[in-house]
């Protein structure tokens, strides 16, 4: 029997003295308290007291795209493993097969991130002490699903065994958000906070983006029937989500392009959707305008704003075709920063009341553009390593690259930006030996002392997260 490894001291530098002090930095904040300020888990997972998570292919493979799209890659079909069809075609029922094919392919996760947090999670939360493979696999299936047949293995009783102090979710603009309604009805304490997600209305040659309008209408009743219209709902909404407890909204585009249109623009370009009649670039111009939109209506009602660029969705036709939305293949471009956000930012990147939180998917803007402008800018924070950089080299090349530059100060600390609940735990656990080990590399170099190292360290696991996005308030 070959056991899974976990040593304490794992991730840290060889060097004694450096991982002596990780070590002590790591200890001070292991237990502290995990702030999930962006993610996508499930919300109805916490609306009924009594849910559970399925079986544990429904937990661990069926919702998690950096699992089956490592699969994929070396020939696994995702029938086979479980994932829905859009068209309702015939995929793998057998949840017992699906974890075989898993168990039997676990090797490919060897030295990723996704082999780190699985090891986490199958260890720590589950008790596996074997190593997954074909020969084990419904033995550890079995345990597992004995487990979450339990109280103790539901999602609610899981929230408080992780330490959850606030979990935020990701919800589009049009959501009535009757799950986190019935969680606050519930009388349960935990604390689940909805996010505003535009893209599906703003994005005009999204699928199905006309039926999109008709449900923001419905649910702002507002009659949008032009762009002044328009902008009144998404206002609604915000207004909604902020009364939810919302802190943040999140916006996603390939670039990072701003742009100002003059109302008129805005409303030939808006009328022109609403006739099926918008062109490529009438999109582009309009998500850019958007998103400078978006970053009035921040300061406006104080909600933090959050831009992803850089991810090309999708890229693969025919599994979108067959499978949707989220599937692993995402794929980053390069972004340019300075002169894309140059609108917004002479506009509103003065203006203290305003946070715009970026993220990138293009790993030669940090020093080179990022940085300097979060370093400069009071509405610019930088969101963590995200997407493919969320990992242990990942995080590393962020911290030595933007920290110099724009100080630690102008970023926001850790967001696991999960779907895979019981991930959370080794996400922010890798996260948290990472930042100890950065901070003591720069203690025996003699860039920090100790005191400093101490204050930085619950800075990245705690603090920077409750600040930038403002969870100390009601």
């Amino acid at each position: 029997m070959t056991r899974i490894s976990l040593p304490p001291d794992r991730y840290f530098d060889p060097n004694p003295d450096q991982k002596r002090i990780a070590m002590e930095l790591y200890l001070s904040v292991a237990e502290a308290p995990v702030v999930s300020p962006h993610g996508h888990v499930d919300p109805r997972l916490f609306a009924d007291p009594d849910a559970s998570f399925g079986t544990p292919a429904d937990l661990l493979i069926i919702p998690d795209h950096y699992v089956f799209r490592m699969l994929y890659s070396q020939g696994v079909r995702l029938e086979d493993v479980g994932v829905p069809r859009v068209d309702g075609g015939l995929v793998e029922q057998d949840h017992r097969k699906i974890w075989q094919i898993f168990a039997e392919n676990y090797h490919l996760f060897r030295g990723t991130p996704s082999g780190m947090w699985l090891n986490h999670e199958l260890h720590d939360v589950f008790g596996v002490t074997e190593k997954l493979n074909g020969e084990n696999a419904q033995a550890v299936y079995d345990h597992i699903a004995a487990l979450l047949a339990t109280p103790e293995y539901r999602p609610r009783a899981l929230f408080k065994r992780f330490n959850i102090e606030v979990m935020c979710t990701t919800d589009t603009a049009t959501d009535p958000l009757i799950h986190h309604q019935q969680i606050r009805e519930s009388g349960w304490d935990g604390d689940i906070r909805p996010t505003f997600r535009p893209d599906a209305v703003v994005n005009i040659l999204t699928e199905g983006w006309s039926e999109n309008i008709e449900n923001l209408s419905q649910v702002s009743s507002v009659d949008v029937h032009s762009y002044a219209t328009f902008v009144q709902a998404l206002e609604n909404r915000r207004a909604f989500f902020k009364s939810m407890g919302a802190k943040a909204t999140d916006h996603a585009a390939l670039t990072p392009y701003t742009v100002e249109l003059t109302p008129a623009e805005a409303e030939a370009i808006f009328v022109r959707a609403l006739r099926g009649q918008a062109t490529a670039e009438d999109e582009t111009r309009f998500t850019a305008h958007m998103i400078v939109e978006s970053a009035r209506m921040s300061i406006e009602d104080g909600l933090v704003m959050q831009f992803h660029s850089g991810s090309y969705r999708n890229h693969n036709q025919l599994l979108f075709e067959r499978f949707g939305w989220d599937k692993g293949a995402d794929i980053p471009v390069a972004s340019e920063f300075t002169r894309n956000m140059r609108p917004l930012l002479n506009r509103y990147g003065n203006d203290p009341r305003l946070t715009l939180i970026l993220f990138t998917l293009d790993e030669t803007t940090y020093s080179r553009e990022l940085a300097p402008l979060a370093g400069h800018y009071p509405a610019i924070k930088l969101g963590p390593a995200w997407w493919f950089h969320d990992s242990l080299n990942g995080m590393m090349r962020y911290r030595r690259q933007i920290c110099e530059t724009a100080g630690l100060c102008n970023t926001v600390g850790f967001n696991d930006d999960t779907r895979a609940y019981p991930s959370i735990p080794a996400r922010h656990d890798l996260s948290r030996r990472v930042d100890a080990n950065w901070i003591a590399g720069m203690v025996v170099r003699g860039v920090v002392d100790m005191e400093d190292a101490r204050e930085m360290i619950v800075d990245c696991a705690y603090r920077l997260a409750i600040k930038a996005y403002r969870l100390l308030t009601p």
